[in-house]
């Protein structure tokens, strides 16, 4: 949602102060918004870098985040709480915690010696709300998903601290509620129109170079850049046959709409 009342835009720092005063919670830049399952990746100087900002822009040391067992621990503990189904491999979630300390191990050290690879994605059709179309959904595996967690705890404060203060959609600590309190703002302070638009496909049409490339613009570590361009080329199972996308990202992925 965009305010547009014939006025120039205002700038980040200005409409940070002005949601502030308005009552909305806005992540600080020191201290990135996290879940409660979310361990403490990003250590204090790594906080204090990023809210003064880092030498070149970039980061160049990231995957040493990822991969210990504490982090990966943690992102199975947020795809638990999330449910959700099997993958390709049929392993579930009550199957993969079973005997989750040695599938954190095996997979950690797969992550360290850069020997880990994503499986196939499942496809999946769920009916679309208010039509007769269906959705397509790509099923990665549970331990997938655990990798994707992990690697969105790494990333999520770098871009976070760039994204516009009335964005609500997929964002830490933020939800329809936060929008619908900005609404109930914006009606009284006087503003009366509303746009709504929607993307046809929006996922599913996602350039993956040029998504790689804004990725790449603050992301400098070729492990973590290898990782989101092997989920971004994952192949698709669908009614027995395997293919993979020209664009776009896959919807169920936890790493999609970040």
């Amino acid at each position: 949602m965009s305010e547009t009342d014939g006025r120039s835009p205002a700038t980040v720092p200005e409409r940070q102060a002005r949601d502030r005063r308005a009552g909305e919670v806005e992540p600080t830049k020191a201290e990135p918004a996290r879940s409660s399952t979310q361990p403490p990746v990003w250590t204090a100087r790594m906080l204090a870098a990023l809210a003064r900002g880092i030498t070149g822009g970039k980061w160049y040391s990231l995957i040493d985040k990822l991969y210990p067992e504490p982090t990966l621990r943690a992102a199975f503990a947020a795809v638990a709480a999330n449910r959700g189904a099997a993958g390709v491999d049929h392993v579930g979630i009550e199957h993969y915690a079973a005997n989750l300390d040695a599938n954190l191990a095996r997979l950690s050290e797969a992550l360290r010696t850069d020997s880990y690879r994503p499986q196939v994605i499942r496809r999946h059709y769920i009916p679309k709300p208010g039509s007769q179309q269906m959705r397509p959904l790509g099923i990665p595996t549970v331990q997938d998903r655990v990798v994707q967690t992990a690697l969105r705890m790494v990333l999520e404060p770098i871009f976070e601290r760039d994204f516009a203060a009335h964005s609500y959609g997929f964002r830490p600590n933020r939800g329809c509620k936060d929008a619908l309190r900005r609404v109930n703002e914006l009606l009284k302070s006087g503003h009366v129109h509303v746009v709504d638009a929607d993307l046809k496909s929006y996922f599913d049409t996602i350039p993956k170079d040029r998504l790689l490339a804004l990725v790449a613009g603050k992301v400098a570590d070729r492990r973590i850049l290898a990782l989101v361009a092997a989920y971004l080329e994952q192949s698709v199972l669908e009614d027995g046959q395997h293919w993979t996308p020209e664009q776009g990202t896959p919807q169920g992925a936890v790493i999609s709409p970040c």
